[in-house]
């Protein structure tokens, strides 16, 4: 009767592929150069978050309001502004706005004259 020789499991080279990759991270993540060992980064999570003061603000029941003063037209609203804050007017709507009144009022705004329309959300204030 003949001995069966038991086949080996390649471990070896399983472990050889796992040192290679490691090696290769650790070189690839060195790639970048370091920050200057003296440097002290500015901390921003004191900061007091608030919308932007030249916002347009939504509330759920789709008033607008500006600088604190309701706002009915739209059109006026955009005519009011510089025409540098008419390339890019902010708007913060409430987050129990429908989302069919906010896409209404985005094109609303890009009719009456806004280059771009910038919804300002809640990370953004952050």
């Amino acid at each position: 009767m003949r001995a069966r020789r038991q086949t080996r499991e390649p471990t070896i080279a399983l472990i050889n592929i796992v040192f290679l990759m490691l090696v290769f991270f650790m070189v690839a993540g060195t790639l970048a150069p370091p920050l200057e060992r003296d440097l002290s980064l500015v901390r921003t999570d004191d900061l007091e978050g608030r919308a932007p003061p030249d916002a347009l603000v939504i509330r759920a029941d789709g008033e607008m309001l500006y600088r604190g003063t309701a706002q009915v037209d739209v059109a006026a609203y955009v005519e009011g502004l510089d025409p540098e804050a008419r390339e890019e007017v902010r708007i913060v709507p409430d987050r129990d706005l429908p989302a069919a009144d906010l896409v209404t009022l985005g094109r609303e705004l890009r009719r009456a004259g806004a280059g771009r329309v910038i919804i300002v959300t809640e990370r953004a204030l952050q």
